[in-house]
């Protein structure tokens, strides 16, 4: 495999520095790193793949990294799909994020698609990943293209696709376009054209404002108590960090025009910054990403923190716990809780709760959930890891008028309220906690307050991630090894609790343990592994679609917050345990 891999990568290096088609910028990098076999072979033993979730890889020069040339090819894939489907008078959305070469990846997607006479409406400056799924649907485009790496390192960039509904690519169209992507054999085929031809033509149009204008009409839609707002304003107090990444103008503004008159930003980390200077990583589930506004915070004395990722879908929070005067961090399942309680609570409340509600939420998310809609007799669905599934339930809603959405949320930190986007949208989850937040605040407690009340009203219910890196050529292999394993020998027992049912989504299969009866699951195939565990407990292993990682997720309920602790941590151990030596 190495063997076959490396001559794979010295054939490919050569061509690149061979061929006229590769500039000279390009050549000059691959020339400075000639003599080093291993960077050789990782940059050139295969294609950057496009997978379900697009591409995403380090910048640079190679097969397999992102740059102009893999991002054109890309495109020309997408194009031949779309021209395939003779959706093309439709046109494509494109906007990017604060990333080194994000606005030079979208410009050369949108000159691709103009070359094989496709629109491209192209946004002035860095916008959102939400705002781009909204734009989607108000422009009418057959596509999306947001060119961001989410929450990845400074080295990394990508490439997400979106479809007319607003929502990623699913299947089976996430098969379709992929194999059409594959199909780009040679650089030869990808068009492209000069910029100046593509705006006379009318084939490249840049939006903006407007844009901006709407998505913010829709979000306010999504308030439910404006006067709380109004009565909490002035004496609440917030502060927030963009992590140098686009949500510091929509952030800002939507609290603005609410009325959060106290909100306090981190001004090192407010404008773009391709290196992330202040931060090793620029992810609001991180600790470390805090430090500069848990300073700030301290120094204001702030009720709540929060953080917004690079393209702003994630959420990250801190809230004060005036017992011990100190800021308690939240997971994206507490928040999204918080948020959704809220929403049930008050739209029930207020007699604005839609006929046949409905709460989507991941696989591997907090099953504190389902006895929240149980409480208020809302209609839960489980779909796959991706918040791309709970937007095209939104869309399956739409079609068939079986349920009205109400929230969608997922572990990793995101959430919708509203239809707006079909992705999950830091902006409009900033703007429902801040209400939250203004509700707490009126009735005398904080944030941090309200989220014991529901472990005390529905359970201590704490999870947990641990992912395992594995780069290189030998990375894909250990973690298919690891999956192999799992599914040949899973275990009975996971930390004294007994193993009640393993579900396969790559067979469509639940094994019932005791019986040995089995089940389909109900879900598209994808290559995760789920435990069920007595006593609320669980486990699920699963390869991550967009880096060489696989995670183990986790989940417990427990007495009290220390004994949920402790029941993590052990489980944790032992699911550990459980994999081979590699």
């Amino acid at each position: 495999m190495a063997n076959d891999s490396m001559a794979v990568a010295k054939a490919a290096f050569e061509f690149w520095l061979e061929d006229g088609y590769f500039d000279d910028a390009t050549k000059q990098e691959l020339l400075a790193i000639r003599n080093d076999e291993k960077e050789v072979e990782d940059r050139f033993w295969r294609d950057l793949e496009f997978g379900t979730g697009g591409l995403r890889g380090v910048i640079g020069a190679g097969t397999n990294r992102m740059n102009v040339y893999t991002v054109r090819k890309a495109t020309q894939g997408l194009a031949n799909y779309i021209l395939q489907n003779k959706t093309q008078d439709q046109g494509v959305v494109i906007s990017y994020d604060s990333r080194r070469f994000s606005p030079e990846f979208s410009l050369e997607a949108a000159l691709c698609l103009a070359a094989n006479g496709i629109k491209a409406y192209l946004f002035d400056a860095l916008r959102p990943t939400p705002e781009l799924s909204y734009a989607v649907r108000h422009l009418g485009a057959t596509a999306g293209i947001m060119v961001t790496a989410s929450h990845n390192p400074p080295e990394y960039n990508g490439y997400k696709v979106y479809w007319a509904d607003g929502a990623q690519i699913t299947a089976p169209r996430d098969a379709e376009i992929i194999g059409c992507v594959r199909n780009v054999q040679s650089f030869s085929d990808v068009k492209t054209m000069p910029e100046a031809d593509a705006r006379a033509a009318g084939l490249l149009v840049t939006i903006g404002e407007e844009i901006d204008d709407l998505y913010m009409a829709k979000l306010k839609e999504q308030i439910v108590h404006p006067e709380i707002i109004k009565e909490a304003a002035p004496d609440l107090k917030i502060v927030y960090t963009p992590l140098h990444g686009t949500g510091h103008v929509p952030v800002r503004r939507i609290l603005k025009e609410l009325g959060f008159t106290n909100v306090y930003e981190v001004k090192e980390q407010a404008d773009p910054d391709p290196d992330f200077t202040t931060l090793t990583y620029p992810n609001p589930e991180d600790p470390k990403a805090f430090t500069l506004a848990l300073e700030l915070a301290k120094e204001v004395g702030a009720d709540v923190i929060l953080a917004t990722d690079p393209d702003a879908d994630r959420l990250g929070i801190y809230a004060l716990d005036q017992t011990s005067g100190e800021y308690v961090p939240f997971t994206g399942n507490m928040s999204g809780m918080l948020i959704a309680e809220y929403l049930l609570r008050e739209k029930t409340k207020t007699n604005t709760m839609p006929e046949n509600p409905a709460l989507v939420k991941t696989i591997v998310t907090t099953n504190m959930s389902d006895v929240l809609c149980a409480d208020y007799k809302i209609h839960q669905i489980e779909v796959l890891t991706g918040f791309k599934y709970i937007g095209e339930q939104i869309y399956r809603f739409e079609q068939d008028h079986s349920y009205n959405y109400v929230f969608g949320l997922e572990e990793s930190y995101g959430c919708l309220a509203g239809t707006h986007a079909r992705d999950k949208d830091a902006i409009v989850a900033v703007m429902c906690l801040c209400e939250v937040t203004a509700f707490c605040k009126v009735n005398g407690i904080t944030l941090w307050d309200q989220m014991v009340k529901l472990y005390e009203k529905y359970g201590f219910f704490k999870e947990g991630l641990h992912t395992v890196t594995m780069k290189g050529v030998t990375g894909a292999e250990k973690i298919s090894a690891i999956m192999t394993h799992l599914r040949e020998n899973p275990p009975k027992e996971l930390s004294g609790l007994k193993v009640l049912q393993v579900r396969d989504y790559q067979t469509g299969k639940i094994l019932v343990t005791e019986s040995g009866q089995e089940l389909p699951t109900g879900l598209p195939k994808s290559n995760v592994l789920y435990f069920d565990l007595e006593n609320d407990s669980w486990c699920c292993a699963r390869p991550s679609g967009t880096e060489p990682k696989i995670k183990f997720y986790m989940g417990v309920k427990g007495d009290s917050l220390k004994d949920s602790e402790e029941k993590l941590s052990a489980l944790t151990k032992d699911m550990l345990a459980a994999l081979p030596e590699l």
